[in-house]
């Protein structure tokens, strides 16, 4: 789980949301990122374009979990492994405000 810069961990009770300052655009499929904060860009493609389109909205990562298991015919429990560790390493990188379950 992650702890950095005084958020909250991330656990499927939270709520993420893509953060502000920086700019996506998708071409043909894979989502480019560029975040003005750091000048740096990132470029992800398929599962993780599918993510980063689910967390443009506050939405749960319980939900965001449920949703690729459904949509790519995974195990619920590779969904939520594989989903937690790729919105970690967007907190990590400023990408994502994650906020405490309700």
């Amino acid at each position: 789980m992650t702890e950095s810069r005084g958020v909250p961990p991330l656990t499927l009770s939270s709520q993420v949301i893509a953060s502000s300052g920086q700019v996506s655009s998708d071409l043909a499929g894979e989502t480019v990122l560029l975040s003005m904060k750091t000048a740096k860009y990132y470029g992800f493609e398929g599962v993780g374009s599918r993510i980063w389109a689910l967390a443009q909205s506050p939405i749960a990562v319980a939900d965001i979990c449920t949703t690729i298991a459904l949509e790519y015919e995974v195990e619920p429990e590779r969904a939520e492994s594989d989903t937690l560790a790729f919105l970690s390493q967007l907190l990590d990188k400023g990408l994502l405000e994650v906020r405490s379950g309700a």
